[in-house]
């Protein structure tokens, strides 16, 4: 075999072996915990505490915000506590981030975010979802699999496994992706109410995979907004995206 040929085998294997054993760290972004005035509350599920920031404490409506993969949440709840005043609004922290136990994953995210729901809706007349990003693929979840009034999703996409073939477009992520975050295949057991706010320059999560999103729900025509000059990280900075949660959670 030529030594050249030979030499961009083992650079693919080694390669593909790398994203395989490390493809978590390029998911999951954990916060450390910093100090914060605003409450907290911790939900035990399976044995591992995560804990989520009550704002607003003692409203009839809820809100649970799952935020994206780099998102200290601590950092973003005075502007939620500020712009959501009439809902008791929680802030999850996931596992491994801002102080909770474990270490994410798919499929414990997933698990701890039904059972944050399913407390919630037993305290609260009614619960609204929000998910950023990473937490759009969360939200999508609980809402594929409980009767979620209304559903925001923020720079949402169609499925991590459609990014991440595009971003190693030589390997079969379907096969080395362990948590793809399909939400595209889930998108028709979605019922909810949807808003989706969209940022016209994102380059992380890309038009196509927002639109491919939108398509699959077919049981469900959502709103959809795309701010204009907004980028993936600094959207919630553009007055349009509080003032169209407002009008849609606000809305009977």
């Amino acid at each position: 075999m030529n030594r050249m040929l030979l030499l961009i085998i083992v650079i693919y294997l080694a390669f593909g072996a790398l994203l395989y054993l490390k493809q978590r760290s390029f998911i999951y972004f954990p916060t450390q915990a910093v100090a914060h005035k605003f409450d907290e509350l911790t939900f035990d599920n399976a044995g591992v505490s995560t804990t989520s920031i009550l704002l607003n404490k003692g409203q009839n409506k809820a809100i649970i915000y799952f935020g994206g993969n780099a998102e200290n949440v601590a950092f973003t709840a005075p502007e939620i506590e500020q712009e959501f005043g009439a809902y008791s609004v929680y802030l999850v922290n996931y596992r491994g981030y801002g102080g909770s136990e474990g270490s994410p994953s798919e499929a414990e995210l997933f698990s701890d975010a039904l059972t944050l729901y399913d407390h919630l809706m037993l305290t609260h007349e009614r619960v609204f979802v929000i998910g950023r990003s990473l937490g759009s693929g969360v939200a999508s979840y609980v809402a594929s699999q409980r009767p979620v009034e209304k559903l925001v999703l923020v720079t949402p996409f169609d499925s991590i496994q459609s990014i991440a073939q595009k971003q190693f477009p030589i390997y079969p992520m379907s096969i080395l992706l362990k948590d793809k975050f399909n939400s595209v295949a889930r998108a028709g057991n979605i019922n909810s109410d949807i808003l989706i706010l969209a940022a016209e320059n994102d380059t992380i999560v890309r038009r196509q995979h927002t639109d491919k999103l939108i398509v699959s729900l077919i049981d469900t025509t959502p709103e959809v907004v795309f701010i204009e000059d907004a980028g993936h990280n600094d959207i919630s900075q553009y007055s349009t995206y509080y003032q169209s949660m407002r009008a849609f959670l606000n809305a009977r």
